[in-house]
């Protein structure tokens, strides 16, 4: 019997980061038609497969002046097209997955920790208790 852990395995990684490299790709050779898709906002952070490799999670991050929902929007709207476009560089696939893409929240939580660190409340109780 398989072990069913959360793990992905080695090939569900390694497919994943070879949707990410031609997503990265179609992206920023600006083979878009959508005017809101720009090669100089969006960054592919991340990609999961799914344990049959047939849908892909997509994570996608944006910069903070940018409206995610609008982006994650058309993205989703293009996913026909974007099959297409990676589906010349994934041949050794027997299926292109289906993507879905979705906001990637860490940055912006990198920030708010990082800003929060910073503070000089944060600073004082750190000097206080003699970490810093």
């Amino acid at each position: 019997m398989k072990n069913k852990s959360s793990v992905p395995s080695r090939r569900a990684l390694r497919v994943g980061e070879e949707v990410r490299s031609a997503l990265m790709w179609v992206i920023l050779n600006n083979e878009f038609q959508d005017n809101l898709i720009h090669r100089d906002i969006i960054s592919i952070s991340e990609v999961c497969m799914s344990v049959d490799l047939r849908v892909a999670t997509v994570y996608v991050s944006l910069p903070p002046d940018v409206s995610p929902d609008v982006v994650i929007d058309a993205l989703n709207c293009n996913n026909k097209f974007l099959r297409g476009r990676i589906s010349q560089s994934l041949r050794n696939l027997k299926y292109i997955p289906e993507l879905r893409f979705r906001y990637d929240t860490s940055l912006q939580n990198y920030w708010k920790i990082d800003t929060l660190m910073c503070s000089s409340k944060v600073v004082r109780d750190l000097k206080s208790d003699g970490v810093v």
